[in-house]
């Protein structure tokens, strides 16, 4: 794999694996113009998901909805919108009529909390195009006001991976020469470490990609996982690998 002398992480995109029943479903929802609740805890790939559907289905996305505002920003330029510094309900009242001139499922990712300022547009734009909400929870001690609406929705579940799922990421990884070859030989280890969560799969991807580990050596695994803690917590002091990829052993 080629050397980094990056002071940062490797980061990079995991490549799309799984979820071959949630993707037909969504497929199959999108081409029936439903909305769909997308639900999952963090890191599960939720919005891997919707990134792998979006090209081929057309979709509007908005990854930060926590606020009308930040909305606003996001979709804007994806309808072709000019802001002119029009005050925000003249904005919220320009998006929704390009929503329905538009006729695509829009994407609200990241929606926790929903105050009823925001939870009133979600309404509002769901009678418009078909909207896909991307939630950790469907619990309205959780999801807030526009949960008396989720009746109207299809609910899909995303889980951790299973083993052979997580099998499948390293073999992608791998022949998309992102971590070494040597990596099948932990795929038990990395799915133990990851509780099969896609998201500590892609961290322990980055240390594997910015250093030389001694994959056989049960010390040197537990400094994998020591450096992708660290590197959680301090995200730019990290190390760096010179050329050759440096070695670690310990």
């Amino acid at each position: 794999m080629p050397a980094t002398s990056s002071t940062v992480p490797c980061k990079f995109v995991l490549p799309f694996v799984g979820r071959k029943k949630e993707v037909s479903r969504l497929q199959r929802l999108h081409a029936q113009g439903k909305h769909a609740l997308i639900l999952g805890p963090p890191g599960v790939g939720k919005t891997a998901l919707v990134n792998h559907l979006k090209a081929g289905l057309g979709l509007l996305l908005c990854p930060q909805s926590g606020h009308v505002g930040s909305i606003c920003e996001s979709l804007e330029p994806q309808l072709g919108l000019a802001r002119r510094d029009l005050k925000l309900v003249q904005r919220k009242q320009h998006l929704r009529q390009a929503l329905a001139q538009a006729g695509r499922t829009v994407v609200f990712d990241g929606v926790n909390w929903t105050t009823p300022k925001l939870s009133s547009f979600l309404e509002l734009a769901m009678e418009r195009a078909p909207i896909w909400i991307c939630a950790r929870s469907e619990h309205a001690h959780d999801i807030g006001h526009f949960w008396t609406w989720l009746v109207r929705f299809e609910k899909i579940q995303l889980h951790a991976f299973q083993p052979a799922q997580t099998r499948e990421l390293v073999m992608a990884a791998i022949q998309a020469g992102q971590i070494p070859r040597e990596a099948m030989n932990i795929v038990q280890w990395l799915h133990r470490r990851s509780n099969g969560s896609p998201l500590i799969l892609r961290q322990l991807f980055e240390e594997l990609a910015a250093l030389s580990y001694d994959l056989g050596n049960p010390r040197a695994l537990r400094r994998l996982d020591l450096d992708r803690r660290i590197h959680q917590v301090f995200p730019i002091a990290t190390h760096s690998a010179p050329p050759g990829r440096r070695s670690e052993t310990r």
